[in-house]
């Protein structure tokens, strides 16, 4: 990106205003299209009769990120004073980095990003979502944003009233509507993103298809978008991307997958980047196996150091 001289400064402290005034969890600074890695993993105490399910609001994130992050806590009662790994890090789906200015939903880890520009300066926001349920899966495909609704009623589905006839045919805005405050409509049929009433579904897979966000995020969400934006939905697990120098793998646990198709994915992902020479394989091997759902730098420290890598384990 070119940038006049005398601009930089000004344009320096409008990015500096933006960054401070976010909220604490969502990334919205300036990024560098050439890193692939977005935010930083921290850490944080419990505090008197906190559960994981609490903290991951805190910290804008969904229930799976942090039960994955934090495998040996109790998601109940971690315990007054518990160090709780936050992580509050991502590596981009692939499609977000060639999909240009919209939203980018990745199932395997129940996160939607938005991307934005302002002027040529790329901006990305990104959320924790809860989606479909086993047997009411959140489809994958290319859609739009086709109507926003401020308030929305929630018209039951036959599905729906099926499983609970005494619900009503509609149900009003209000604290019982499980739209939430806000509402935008795929063109995707009977799909919307849209709030809850129910903030604990965040990060899990319970909605009958749609995709849902905490109350506090939506607005947030509605305010950015343009109705008739790009929405994309993939089902991407295993995430590989750089940061500097460094080679950064995020894998997620996916049911229909098993060890060996983990490993071939991140092979495959390596050697298309051409980076597979930078990679220290044990490190991959143990990245693969622990599913922490947060970037794992699997850098071979014999890349910069000059040592002689070892042959690629999947070529002939």
């Amino acid at each position: 990106m070119l940038i006049i001289m005398n601009k930089i400064i000004p344009i320096i402290a409008f990015f500096f205003l933006i960054c401070q005034a976010a909220e604490p969890a969502i990334e919205v600074c300036p990024h560098d299209s050439n890193d692939a890695v977005l935010g930083a993993v921290t850490s944080y105490k419990v505090k008197e009769k906190e559960s994981l399910i609490e903290i991951a609001r805190k910290f804008d994130l969904g229930y799976n990120a942090i039960a994955a992050a934090n495998p040996d806590l109790d998601p109940f009662i971690p315990g007054d004073g518990a160090s709780v790994t936050i992580p509050t890090s991502w590596i981009l789906p692939d499609v977000v980095k060639v999909n240009g200015e919209g939203i980018v939903i990745n199932l395997s880890e129940l996160r939607l990003y938005f991307t934005y520009y302002v002027g040529k300066v790329r901006f990305i926001k990104t959320f924790p979502i809860g989606i479909g349920s086993e047997g009411n899966d959140t489809p994958t495909g290319q859609f739009k944003v086709i109507e926003k609704i401020v308030q929305p009623s929630w018209h039951v589905p036959e599905s729906i009233k099926k499983e609970k006839p005494e619900l009503p045919d509609v149900v009003p805005p209000g604290p019982d509507n499980p739209l939430g405050s806000h509402a935008m409509r795929l063109s995707l049929p009977s799909v919307l993103i849209h709030g809850t009433n129910k903030p604990w579904g965040v990060g899990r897979r319970v909605s009958h298809g749609c995709i849902r966000l905490y109350p506090e995020d939506i607005p947030i969400l509605f305010r950015s978008v343009p109705q008739g934006v790009k929405v994309t939905i993939v089902k991407q697990p295993v995430k590989i991307g750089l940061k500097g120098d460094r080679v950064y793998i995020e894998v997620h646990k996916d049911e229909t997958k098993n060890e060996a198709s983990y490993r071939d994915d991140a092979l495959l992902m390596l050697r298309n980047k051409k980076i597979l020479n930078r990679v220290d394989t044990k490190k991959l091997h143990y990245a693969i196996e622990e599913k922490k759902g947060m970037p794992v730098d699997i850098s071979d420290e014999a890349h910069f150091t000059g040592t002689v890598k070892l042959k690629d384990p999947g070529s002939n």
